[in-house]
């Protein structure tokens, strides 16, 4: 069976029913920070960092339209860059040879204009739930690889585990002061599945600065590990890292592996301090009505019933 084909067919039914937007995480670039921090409700917009502005995790940045004409022999290669791009992002069915014959036979019914074999309205709303029960087999199975790769990891010389699962080994001693959670970290990294496949690195680009009350939960404690100057291993389990949803370049389940050098750190801004001035009783406004004082003569007894 042809390849094209085959992803084309995933791609359509997939996509044509509104799932892949649904479970695609967007395209965002693989960093150790997964979100991005809550604005104070009483702060100003700062202004745009460039002409361009961001796009959210859950959308995709707008197509330009391409004012340039598209030549005949161009159309064959745009189209197979249609069926890959599309059948990469729904490998999250990881298909079978007999699941892949039955995909494409929906495709040619539709590409056919016949009526499908099977109730749309039945079957339609339950790709989604394919695609989860499918998304979550395959976390386990990296899972597992990882929990192999951690035991090996923590049998390394010096390698200290911690109670989160995360494996640490320092591999150059710093000599300046260690971070706090709510500092801001300089650093370089490679960030690295266990099979070694690098899935993000400053290596190129430049030192990258980090909040560590925004990154993931790995980086928040392994962080507070080294001492400026260090250098050090961060072994990351998935429940540490991006769980079983992952990231793009990142399966779900995966356990990650970043060797990082810290280079520098910008404590948080102080709290602004409390008066300690105790502040003056309240003055009686202008017209108000005088207290009643208590009355130096004590008050006759009402006398009784008759």
């Amino acid at each position: 069976m042809k390849r094209l084909p085959l992803t084309l067919a995933v791609c359509a039914l997939a996509s044509g029913l509104g799932v892949l937007a649904a479970q695609e995480p967007g395209p965002a670039r693989p960093s150790p920070i997964p979100r991005a921090a809550s604005p104070s409700p009483n702060a100003r917009p700062a202004p745009p960092a460039s002409p361009t502005p961001p796009v959210a995790s859950h959308q995709r940045p707008p197509v330009a339209p391409s004012m340039a004409p598209i030549r005949p022999e161009d159309a064959a290669k745009i189209l197979y860059a249609v069926g890959f791009v599309l059948g990469r992002e729904t490998a999250v069915f990881a298909l079978t040879p007999a699941e892949a014959e039955q995909v494409t036979k929906g495709f040619a019914d539709s590409l056919a204009g016949t009526n499908p074999q099977f109730p749309l309205e039945t079957y339609g709303p339950q790709i989604q739930s394919l695609a989860q029960a499918r998304q979550a087999r395959k976390a386990e199975v990296e899972k597992e690889k990882g929990r192999a790769y951690l035991e090996q990891a923590a049998r390394e010389p010096g390698a200290v585990r911690a109670a989160s699962g995360l494996v640490f080994v320092e591999k150059a001693k710093g000599t300046g002061p260690t971070a706090k959670s709510t500092d801001t970290v300089k650093v370089n990294y490679q960030g690295t599945l266990v099979d070694g496949k690098v899935f993000d690195s400053t290596q190129g680009r430049g030192p990258a600065e980090f909040p560590l009350s925004g990154v993931i939960p790995c980086w928040t404690e392994g962080l507070q590990k080294l001492a400026v100057g260090g250098k050090g291993k961060l072994v990351c389990p998935s429940s540490i890292a991006y769980g079983d949803a992952g990231r793009p370049g990142i399966p779900g389940g995966a356990t990650l592996v970043f060797d990082v050098e810290l280079l520098a750190i910008t404590p948080a801004a102080p709290a602004p301090a409390l008066s300690a001035t105790p502040r003056p009783a309240p003055r009686p406004s202008v017209g108000a009505a005088p207290r009643a004082r208590p009355s130096a003569r004590p008050t006759k007894p009402s006398p009784p019933p008759q």
